[in-house]
């Protein structure tokens, strides 16, 4: 099919990976649904989209609630009369030492990445189970390739993902299944960071090399544009001069 007439929902939509995602798989013709937590965000890109002739609809989403989720999908099918792909980009990294004990900001962060990963998951499986086609793409991070000190939690988080990821692979005949797992990107990344020294320091090895969020854009699209009995299970994006 490519992309053009996919119905494609994107979580993490108003900002960073997600927007980028949203717009340019716009540009090839794909109908978005937009999820998001900041309105104001979520609705500016929404009418980007459609200011350049393309199609889009968004609710406010929260990922860490299952009902949220539910209901993303529900206005893709109320909006579209399907659904073809989700794109689960929502995450945050507010990273830290492990003796820093910032224990609230690890459940956030399982929160987030894996359980809204998940729900994403659940919510569009009985649509895809219905259709007997779809594409789940999950945006992981090379954090869990390379573990550094600071990242415990952060890629506990993107490899249980990754595990998950693989699992339902093996699991679906229907179904795509593909992770995208991007090194530095330039995006807000750095400001759920709560630790002033780490966030400092991510975001001066940002600057100096992080490469656009629409690279990632392009990589999420090469997976969605392949015939439907082409998988991409993998794919690893980063900076050439990241390590």
């Amino acid at each position: 099919m490519g992309i053009t007439g996919k119905v494609i929902a994107v979580t993490g939509a108003s900002s960073g990976i997600g927007r980028a995602s949203a717009v340019f798989l716009a540009e090839r013709g794909a109908n978005l649904v937009l999820g998001a937590r900041r309105e104001t965000e979520l609705a500016a890109v929404a009418a980007e989209i459609s200011a350049s002739g393309g199609q889009a609809t968004y609710r406010v989403t929260d990922v860490t609630r299952r009902a949220d989720m539910d209901a993303l999908v529900a206005l893709a099918t109320e909006r579209f009369g399907r659904l073809d792909v989700i794109v689960n980009v929502a995450g945050i990294g507010p990273i830290s030492r492990f003796d820093a004990l910032r224990v609230e900001d690890w459940d956030a962060t399982i929160d987030v990445n894996l359980r809204g990963t998940l729900y994403g998951i659940a919510a569009a499986l009985p649509v895809f189970g219905r259709q007997g086609s779809g594409h789940v793409v999950n945006v992981v991070s090379t954090a869990g390739l390379k573990v550094l000190p600071t990242m415990g939690v952060y890629a506990a988080t993107k490899n249980a993902v990754r595990t998950a990821t693989e699992a339902l692979r093996q699991e679906s005949k229907n179904v795509r299944v593909t992770e995208v797992s991007p090194g530095y990107v330039a995006t807000d990344f750095a400001q759920s960071i709560t630790d002033p020294e780490v966030r400092a320091h991510i975001q001066s090895r940002a600057a100096s090399f992080a490469i656009p969020p629409q690279a990632v854009a392009s990589a999420v699209a090469y997976a969605i544009e392949q015939p439907n009995d082409v998988e991409i299970g993998s794919i690893v994006i980063r900076p050439t001069a990241q390590d």
